[in-house]
């Protein structure tokens, strides 16, 4: 059933967007002149905010080694550093005993988490989410589940496959927030109570749930919740591990070198004898990340003053406006696992009739400016299961694209994303689907780029 066209008819009293970097930039066109560029794929990786990069900017100048020297600059950073772990665990709701580990960004924190499965560990992990939570696990260890049609459908396959496994030892079961490619939010409490009955661990990718909705652990009852700054308006290298220590504390660190070692000794026989850190710093060898972290940390303050609550309210009002007008428009499709009145965030995939992904998402870029993503978006699995269901809707241009790499465009946006920018896509897509491209295009490296030149 098409979504109703009423609701965006004027808009409500929503916050203004937060401002980020890279507003005001303008980029070429192909066709003469210059646009101020819509950033619209905000689920690969968002712009930093305008607060995080003062905050970066006005700790610079004091940067100083971490958990490495005595004097002030080094005693201010470590300072720095640990209050951002700190804060990090407030943004999330931690428990009291949880650690907050940084890491590089969620697939470094799920690569951690992959090492210090205890023997015997099961994973069971849903075909559908990205490969940062698919490819972690030792395949031998792994139990892959379908995709689900339904948040309840999901429970259920993963309660009969906990119950199911044999041997009956521990488990992990590792899930998404929010898709990365339909953007559905996923039923994450229901799941971790099925997990625990089944005496199972659950492990949360935050990484397209933190930067739009509230994230609590406690409330969600997962044991553990990774996610990266990167998408969460922070982009500074810096990721999160957050949860239950004992299985960190009893393996083996993720890194061998400083920072992660109490004690380092050389034995008699010529070997080494080496004490290793507990808690995070066993995780954390080498020089910490420390602008990453304050990064972090400065982004989940300014979301959190902000409000979810108004930010979720702004960015669903953007939502029903991309909705409603893809809605009206026949050539496309937009993809779903649970149905178009899913509850999701602002990650929305498509397809169209007659056009490659790529030529699509090129067009809007070179012809008005506008930055989304095509593609399978490292959710290879899930993207054929969708595409499979849109035989005969999927692009088929042969103007350009690759041959046999059917994709989908996706479109995201979030705290900073300016109405003009969604209204702009909106037009553009109009446009593209009324009188064509206004150039011409070929395959080069793998991705449709403007022919250079005139027009064709």
């Amino acid at each position: 059933m098409p979504v109703s066209v009423s609701s965006a008819a004027s808009a409500p009293a929503i916050c203004p967007p937060l401002p980020v970097l890279g507003r005001d930039v303008t980029v070429p066109l192909v066709t003469g002149g210059e646009a101020v560029y819509a950033a619209l794929d905000y689920a690969a990786s968002a712009p930093a905010l305008q607060r995080v990069w003062d905050d970066v900017a006005a700790y610079a100048p004091y940067y100083g080694s971490v958990h490495r020297g005595a004097g002030y600059l080094s005693q201010l950073s470590t300072d720095l550093f640990e209050k951002a772990r700190a804060t990090v665990a407030g943004f999330l709701d931690c428990r009291a005993d949880d650690q907050v580990v940084f890491t590089r960004s969620t697939t470094d924190s799920l690569n951690l988490l992959a090492g210090a499965l205890p023997a015997g560990c099961r994973v069971f992990v849903f075909e559908t989410e990205h490969h940062a939570a698919l490819l972690p696990w030792p395949e031998d260890a792994v139990t892959w589940l379908d995709a689900p049609r339904s948040p309840g459908e999901a429970v259920a396959a993963l309660e009969r496959a906990l119950a199911d496994r044999d041997p009956y030892g521990p488990a992990l079961v590792c899930v998404t927030g929010a898709s990365n490619v339909t953007g559905e939010l996923w039923p994450v409490r229901e799941l971790a109570a099925a997990a625990h009955a089944h005496g199972a661990r659950i492990v949360l990718d935050a990484a397209q749930l933190a930067p739009h909705r509230p994230v609590s652990v406690r409330d969600l009852d997962v044991d553990w919740v990774a996610f990266s700054g990167h998408k969460l308006y922070a982009p500074f290298g810096a990721g999160v591990l957050a949860g239950r220590a004992d299985w960190l504390g009893a393996a083996e660190p993720y890194l061998a070198g400083g920072g992660a070692s109490r004690r380092v000794a050389r034995r008699a026989d010529g070997g080494v004898e080496v004490e290793w850190h507990d808690g995070a710093a066993r995780h954390e060898a080498g020089s910490p990340n420390v602008i990453g972290a304050h990064a972090v940390a400065s982004a989940c303050q300014a979301l959190t003053e902000a409000g979810f609550e108004s930010l979720v309210a702004r960015e669903e009002y953007l939502l029903r406006k991309v909705r409603e007008g893809l809605a009206g428009l026949p050539q496309v499709r937009v993809l779903s696992l649970f149905g178009e009145d899913a509850p999701r965030v602002g990650v929305l995939s498509f397809v169209v009739d007659g056009w490659n992904g790529s030529h699509f998402a090129a067009a809007l870029s070179a012809e008005y400016g506008i930055g989304v993503r095509d593609g399978l978006f490292c959710a290879h699995p899930l993207l054929r299961t969708l595409l499979d269901g849109a035989a005969g809707t999927s692009g088929t241009s042969q103007e350009c694209g690759t041959p046999g790499t059917a994709g989908a465009v996706r479109v995201s946006f979030g705290a900073g994303t300016p109405e003009e920018h969604v209204d702009r896509f909106l037009r553009a897509t109009r446009e593209l689907l009324g009188n064509g491209s206004r150039w011409s295009y070929r395959t080069e490296g793998g991705r449709c780029v403007p022919v250079p030149g005139p027009a064709a």
